[in-house]
């Protein structure tokens, strides 16, 4: 079997770099202050604190799972120029 030879187009759309903006990196550094701040939760105390049990894990999957990945994905809209929408508008009679 040969492999599928992709086309100069796709091979353009698959090494489009991930444009990373001012914003992404704030968000990315939120997500690893709060990710430091859950692993110093995870330090404290002894091991059936409440803060090593409940407040560090909900840092610590906010962090991994919601922070880091939106500050990858997000990007800013870009605003709509007035002159390239055309709207349609019936005929008067």
């Amino acid at each position: 079997m040969r492999a599928k030879k992709i086309k100069l187009k796709d091979r353009k759309k698959i090494a489009e770099p991930i444009p990373l903006e001012r914003e992404n990196l704030i968000l990315f550094l939120i997500g690893l202050l709060v990710l430091i701040v859950g692993y110093i939760f995870l330090a404290q105390g002894p091991a059936n604190s409440f803060w090593s049990l409940t407040v560090a894990p909900i840092l610590l999957v906010i962090g991994y799972c919601v922070i880091i990945p939106i500050s990858i994905i997000y990007r800013r809209r870009k605003p709509k120029i007035a002159g390239t929408q055309q709207q349609s508008q019936p005929a008067q009679s």
